[in-house]
């Protein structure tokens, strides 16, 4: 499934295929495993190193401030050099089509 940009997304539409873009960059290099809790929920867990934390933050805040729908919750921790991530993504009922597509970012 390839991601689609929903129409509610304030991020100009220049900028949209850059977004996705850092998104696959960020889950190609870091992501060790994708877990769907429920239809509106997804646990993405990550590993790199250290400022793979700050970069999650980042760009989870980022989307938010254009898709206010998603909700995110970003836990870091460290095993010695590496920093482990834990990405939780949240959306409304009617927005799980872009919870698949993000997910399938990750796959």
């Amino acid at each position: 499934m390839s991601f689609v940009v929903p129409d509610s997304c304030s991020l100009p539409t220049a900028e949209q295929p850059l977004r996705v873009a850092e998104f696959e960059s960020l889950f190609a290099g870091a992501v060790r495993s994708v877990d769907r809790i429920d239809p509106r929920h997804v646990r993405f867990e990550m590993a790199g190193p250290p400022g793979l934390e700050a970069t999650v933050r980042d760009l989870a805040e980022r989307e938010n401030g254009c898709c206010d729908f998603f909700t995110f919750t970003v836990t870091g921790d460290r095993e010695q050099a590496t920093e482990v991530v834990t990405l939780d993504v949240e959306v409304p009922a009617n927005y799980t089509d872009v919870l698949d597509g993000l997910a399938g970012l990750a796959a």
